[in-house]
């Protein structure tokens, strides 16, 4: 009879967690690069854009809400910059008033509410923990923001070609149209960095996070609502795919419309009309969805030099033209590198939100900003370049942002 000795194999131990300070520093080894590029850009293309401001002094001669102020840098807390400043400070009084005797596209006085809460209550929040003032707070929210944004859209794009990719996609965040206000007193960059990484957990299937960001871009943004709509794609897929189980893809659509609702609904309530924000936006600042019958305008009147159309700011809806035409061109790029369903809807609809409504024209190229993923297609394509060629095409769009992207926008247009 032969005997068999069975031998204990040990399991293996469990991995132990690296030390803090260990994670600190392959955090930094690995984002720190992508700051440090997006920064560089940034900084580029703001000091352009003052030295333009300072250059032309167009600003000293301007109401200091309105594009004006003592200095070239007071020009970014003015127009929606005033606002934020103004709900910081003094909070909100939603009502519906009606201009006397208004017969026009503007019958009703604006006021504070037409402006989403997460950003002035981030400025209010920064200014009681670091004393700064209600600009000081809003431009470092923006610019922490910014940066918060770019690693998330380096995230997207690393996860498509890699890290060279990444940087890329970073870098074309600091440099793109309407990227002037990415360090000004706006929620853009908050918004664009809520998005970036509510895509990115939807991809990488952390349902409760996305369902918890997509609920503060509710708060932030109306335009939300493209991001919950996308949102809410991905989790029935994954729910049909049976991928994630049932529980965490329900609760994350539960949780991503309740903050835009939920200000939707505070709004009329204190107005005493369940529509009033819309009332509001449409009869204030003549803001509505016309089915793309403005756009349209502005895309058939431009080309042709004919400036009749409403709200024209030519030179500012000469680049807006640009950016609309150039985010055609890259969409169908977007779509053949087959992305998540989630980077389709939420760009799509944002596409459809913002070339959908009456607005001024010249502020397409910031409201296109969340439309993040029409950067992955050049960023992949940047891969096959050299660093240094990267860094040269970069910098030299980082200093002409200060044109197309700042000056334009907040001295030639109204951002």
């Amino acid at each position: 009879m032969t005997t068999t000795t069975l031998h204990h194999i040990p399991a293996p131990a469990p991995e132990q967690p690296l030390p803090l300070r260990e994670r600190l520093r392959a955090a930094a080894r690995h984002h720190g690069p992508v700051l440090a590029f997006y920064g560089a850009l940034k900084l580029l293309g703001f000091c352009s854009f003052m030295y333009l401001l300072d250059s032309a002094g167009d600003f000293r001669t301007k109401h200091p809400r309105f594009g004006g102020g003592a200095h070239a840098w007071d020009v970014l807390a003015t127009w929606d910059g005033w606002w934020y400043q103004q709900i910081a400070v003094h909070g909100y009084d939603p009502k519906l008033v009606h201009v006397p005797g208004a017969t026009g596209l503007i019958t009703l006085e604006g006021n504070s509410a037409a402006f989403f809460p997460l950003y002035p209550a981030l400025m209010r929040l920064t200014s009681a923990v670091t004393g700064l003032g209600p600009y000081g707070a809003g431009l470092l929210v923006s610019i922490l923001a910014s940066f918060v944004a770019a690693l998330g859209v380096y995230a997207v794009a690393e996860w498509f070609g890699g890290r060279r990719a990444g940087l890329a996609a970073a870098g074309l965040w600091a440099v793109w149209p309407g990227s002037g206000v990415e360090w000004a007193v706006y929620s853009d960059s908050l918004y664009v960095a809520l998005a970036a990484w509510v895509c990115y957990a939807v991809m990488t299937r952390r349902w409760l996070t996305a369902g918890v960001l997509t609920f503060a871009a509710g708060l932030n943004r109306p335009t939300a609502a493209a991001l919950i709509a996308a949102l809410a794609v991905a989790a029935l897929l994954a729910l049909r795919d049976r991928r994630d189980g049932v529980l965490r893809p329900l609760l994350a659509m539960a949780l991503a419309p309740l903050g835009l609702l939920g200000y939707l609904g505070w709004v009329g309530h204190r107005m005493g009309d369940y529509g009033g924000y819309f009332k509001l936006q449409s009869g204030a600042w003549a803001h509505s969805f016309d089915y793309g019958k403005q756009t349209f305008d502005v895309l058939t009147s431009v080309p042709v030099g004919h400036f009749t159309y409403l709200f024209a700011w030519p030179f500012a809806d000469v680049i807006g033209v640009g950016v609309v035409l150039l985010a055609f061109a890259l969409l169908p790029l977007l779509l053949r590198l087959r992305p998540p369903a989630v980077l389709v809807i939420h760009t799509v609809l944002t596409l459809a939100l913002v070339l959908g409504s009456q607005q001024i024209f010249a502020n397409v190229s910031r409201y296109l900003l969340p439309c993040f993923p029409l950067f992955i297609p050049l960023a992949v394509a940047m891969r096959r370049v050299s660093l240094r060629v990267q860094c040269a095409v970069l910098g030299l769009a980082a200093l002409a942002s200060g044109s197309y992207a700042g000056y334009a926008l907040f001295e030639l247009g109204v951002p």
